[in-house]
Formats: structure tokens, C-alpha cells, sequence
């Protein structure tokens, strides 16, 4: 999707894995050395490519606070041009198309011809790598640039003047990467998630001079995160960066609990007069999503302040464990601003992370139990008293919905009332051998569990704990084999099925209560399943 030029296999990037493993090499010595870096921190010739057309057309935004290299480049991307008639020809062409397209607003004339970079080529091809149907609506309407930019940029040989700032390029990385690198795993620290990668997704920063520095360019196209910044001084942005690496944590993990979100569901009503974009209003694990995160942003504070939580805190407690009522009143009120936006879920995940910075449990195993816990009577009347604020603040990632995998899809199929189409995703799954294998057939087994077959219900569940290595699937697994064997009068192996369930690690409230339930009291056909 974006073509990066520069890689980790350079010296200089190599310096930001070196510092996301070593910072834990200490401690954690046999989880440390399986790790990947989840951000990776480069530049991209492709970006360069485009940057570098907008500036010879005369994109000029905060030209005299940007990084001094802008000037620098341009003075040659000038020079070089003007050396051909056949350069100046193709830079006369592209740039009457891009005053032709130029957006009024500059922060938006910039974004376009980010996103569009993000779906091209490297040089000397400068192509489109998807089908023009595949462009996001912004870049869609400035893919005309593309030829023009292809020929301006070989004519006058630009691909010379990358490379004699190739070593300037890899300075900025020097520069930046350790501030952003402890940026992310100050984050890490607080949310107590993994610090290794996540297979098949990335979260990419790309160091550009050529852009206005006051600007970020935040996007997420299926599974992964971009970010194109234009440093210039300690001018970095820190909050838009974590802003984005936030939604590559959180957005998964309500991508993957569909039931869980269609729940939610009747709070899409309470937001329809807020001010925040429609797609919060639309999609309510977005809006899940996006209120955890400005809770976490009340609770963690301002990275460029010193007003900063990179460890647990106690609830309104300063770093030396004091009371401080102020810190909390300027928490409180980023809270009420955010809900005055729409994100109305923000109080409740601001309540659960001050509890949560108590205790050892992380994230991914508290956030089950967080959705669970959620009374939408409650919430639904708390959001009913909320004054809606006049505007909202830019969101900082343009996203697209993270791409479901076939299990994902699956899940969400079962839970708004699809069988046949989980039925045909999971077996797809398991055709094509993606994802967990057992997580497939516990998928089947729902649906079989849905038709009333209990006997391919019963397989299908023996067939998941023998290949699933997800603890949730494998814990379920148990639980709905232990209602199977309550319904068949086989009290004794019903709760050799539960007591199985309680055994899986780390599990989130709702299955252990699950389980306790089925060992307390047989299983009866319940007035909802869950």
C-alpha cells in the first residue's frame, strides 16, 4: 500500500528496534527477545516525490517555520527543473493541475496528496498500486497528478536530488526516533500491553521536510496506520502521535467483540445533535473507541507536559503519591469537554482506568470486562444530560474501519443474527487456513448450536479446544460443552467442563462467571444466550 523506500535494515532505523527491546532487556529478558517494534520510523522517496511537485507549485504553508532543509530542497527542485525545457514543460502541466484541484483549506490541500502518496509506487514508477475504485475519496480526486508528477519528476531527474539529502533524511530519524520511541512505550507502560508487534499490521511514521510543520497526517487503511510528519525544531506533535498509535491498539480490540458492540447500539440515538463527526454516530465501536481514548488522554495527560502518567498512578495523585486536586479538576474537565463533543462513554472508561491504574491486570484482559460492565440504561441517561458543544475538534486519524478478517467476520454475522454467513466465513477461514483454526470451528459450533443440532454443535466444540489457542475460544469452548452436558442430564461431566473453564489464564469477568454459574446451579435453555 505505501512504498516505503528506507527500511529498518538501515543503521539509523535499526536505532528505534534497538531502543523499543533494550528498554525492557533488563527485566523481561525471555519475552524481550521475541519482540518487534510496532512503530517503525522512516522516510519515503515516494513522499519526497509528491511533497516535492506540491512545493514546485507553490505550496507554501508555513514555509518560513519549517525545517530549514525545506528551503534547501526546493532551491534545487527549482534549479533541477529549470536546467531541462522538457522538466519545465512537465512542471508548467502538473502544477496547472494542481491549481486547479488546490482545496481552500491548506491543511486539506496537503492531506489529499498525503493520502494519494500512500497508494503509490516507488520511483522511477510513481504508479497507483491499487485500482483507481480503491482510492480513498480524497486522493481519488487529485489521481490525475499522478502521470504528471511520473513525468515532471524523471525529466528533471529529482531522484538525484533525493539522494544527495539522503544522509540529511537520516538524520531527522536520528533526531526524532527517541523521542517518539519512548512516547510509545510510555503508553505501553500505562495500558500494560505487550510491547511486541502485531502480525500483519504496521504503524508507520514517515519524517517528511517538504510539509508545513503545524500539520499531521494521520490514516488508516484497513489494517494499517500512517503518520506523515514535518518536524521542524521540538515542533513533533506528540499528542497526534499517540492520538494514532492509541487507535492502532484499541480499534482491533472493538473490531473483534461485535456482540459486545451491538449491545451498545441504542447510545448511536443520544449522539445524533453532537457535533463529531457522523461516523462516530454511525458506527458505535468508533465511538467506543474513540471515548476510551480521550479517556486515556484525560488520565495520562499532555505528553509534552510534565504532567504525564508513564507508570500506574493512583487516582489524583502526583508522581510522589500526594493528592493533587488540581491535577484531577484538569482531568475532569478534559473529560466533560470530550463528552461535550459526543464521545459520551468517556466518564465510564475515565472511572474504570483510575481503578485500573491500581492493579497488575492489563488492558486486553480488562477491556472485555469494561464492555461488559456497561449499563446502556444508564450510560443512555447520562448522555441525555450532556449540553452538546457548537463543534467538535478535527479528528486526528482519517480512518477507514480496520479490514475484518473471515473470523471477524464471522462473529459479527452470528451477532446480528446471520448464521448462514458465519457459517460460510468460518468454513472459508478454515479452507484457507486463516486465523486461528479453532476459533473457526467454534464458530461453527454456534451455529450449530443456533439450528438446534447438538450433535454437530457438541463436535465442533471438541474440535475447537483441540486447536484453538485463544483462551476466550478455548474457555467458551468448555462452558457451552459443559450446557450441552447439563442438557443431556450428565451432571458429572458438565462440571468437569466448567472447572476446565476456570483453569484457562487470564480471563475476563464474564467467562469466569459463566463457568461459576454452570458449577453453582445446571444449565437451563436460557431467555438469552450469550
Amino acid at each position: 500500500m505505501c512504498a516505503l523506500k528506507r527500511s529498518l535494515a538501515s543503521a539509523k532505523t535499526t536505532a528505534l528496534l534497538t531502543l523499543f527491546v533494550a528498554a525492557f532487556a533488563a527485566s523481561v529478558p525471555s519475552v524481550v527477545a521475541q519482540t518487534t517494534p510496532k512503530a517503525t520510523v522512516d522516510t519515503s522517496e515516494t513522499m519526497f516525490a509528491v511533497l516535492a511537485g506540491m512545493n514546485a507549485c507553490g505550496y507554501d504553508q508555513d514555509l518560513e517555520v519549517s525545517n530549514p532543509l525545506r528551503k534547501e530542497l526546493r532551491a534545487e527542485i527549482t534549479k533541477a527543473i529549470d536546467l531541462s525545457a522538457q522538466a519545465t514543460e512537465a512542471e508548467r502541466k502538473a502544477c496547472a493541475f494542481y491549481r486547479d484541484h488546490r482545496a481552500s483549506d491548506p491543511g486539506r490541500d496537503l492531506a489529499q496528496y498525503v493520502s494519494l502518496a500512500l497508494y503509490m509506487s516507488s520511483p522511477p514508477t510513481l504508479g497507483l498500486t491499487v485500482k483507481d475504485s480503491e482510492l480513498p475519496p480524497d486522493a481519488s480526486y487529485v489521481q490525475g497528478f499522478v502521470p504528471l508528477l511520473q513525468a515532471m519528476y524523471s525529466s528533471a531527474d529529482l531522484h538525484s536530488v533525493w539522494q544527495r539529502h539522503r544522509s540529511d533524511y537520516d538524520a531527522l530519524i536520528e533526531r526524532y526516533h527517541e523521542p517518539i520511541t519512548k512516547l510509545l512505550l510510555d503508553t505501553d507502560l500505562y495500558l500494560r500491553i505487550p510491547f511486541s508487534g502485531f502480525v500483519g499490521r504496521k504503524f508507520t511514521i514517515l519524517l517528511e521536510p517538504l510539509g508545513a510543520p503545524n500539520q499531521i497526517n494521520a490514516r488508516n487503511y484497513g489494517l494499517d496506520y500512517y503518520l506523515m510528519i514535518s518536524p521542524a525544531g521540538d515542533n513533533l506533535k506528540l499528542q497526534e502521535i499517540r492520538h494514532t498509535y492509541l487507535h492502532y491498539v484499541l480499534d482491533p480490540m472493538a473490531l473483534k467483540r461485535p456482540m459486545a458492540m451491538k449491545q451498545l447500539e441504542p447510545l448511536e440515538l443520544t449522539v445524533a445533535n453532537a457535533p463529531m463527526d457522523k461516523s462516530f454516530k454511525n458506527d458505535v465501536s468508533l465511538l467506543v473507541t474513540e471515548s476510551l481514548i480521550q479517556a486515556i488522554e484525560a488520565r495520562i495527560g499532555d505528553p509534552s507536559s510534565s504532567k504525564i502518567a508513564t507508570l500506574p498512578l493512583k487516582s489524583g495523585a502526583t508522581r510522589e503519591g500526594h493528592p493533587d486536586p488540581g491535577l484531577e479538576a484538569e482531568r475532569l474537565k478534559k473529560v466533560q469537554a470530550a463528552e461535550e463533543q459526543g464521545f459520551v462513554l468517556t466518564r465510564y472508561f475515565y472511572d474504570q482506568l483510575a481503578q485500573f491504574e491500581k492493579g497488575p491486570t492489563g488492558l486486553q484482559d480488562a477491556y472485555p470486562d469494561w464492555l461488559y460492565a456497561i449499563n446502556v440504561d444508564q450510560q443512555r441517561k447520562h448522555a441525555e444530560n450532556i449540553v452538546y458543544a457548537r463543534q467538535a475538534a478535527p479528528e486526528v486519524v482519517h480512518a477507514s474501519k480496520p479490514t475484518e478478517s473471515l473470523l471477524e467476520r464471522a462473529e459479527r454475522q452470528l451477532a446480528t443474527g446471520d448464521p448462514e454467513g458465519a457459517q460460510q466465513s468460518a468454513e472459508q477461514a478454515i479452507a484457507e487456513k486463516q486465523g486461528d483454526l479453532g476459533h473457526a470451528y467454534f464458530v461453527l459450533a454456534k451455529v450449530a448450536t443456533m439450528n438446534k443440532d447438538i450433535v454437530g454443535a457438541r463436535k465442533n466444540f471438541e474440535q475447537s479446544l483441540q486447536l484453538s489457542h485463544e483462551p476466550r475460544v478455548v474457555a467458551w469452548s468448555h462452558i457451552y460443552l459443559g450446557r450441552i452436558y447439563d442438557l443431556q442430564e450428565n451432571r458429572e461431566a458438565a462440571l468437569g467442563e466448567y472447572r476446565a473453564a476456570l483453569k484457562v489464564n487470564d480471563l475476563p469477568q464474564e467467562i469466569k462467571a459463566a463457568a461459576e454459574r454452570g458449577i453453582k446451579q445446571a444449565y437451563e435453555p436460557p431467555k438469552h444466550e450469550q
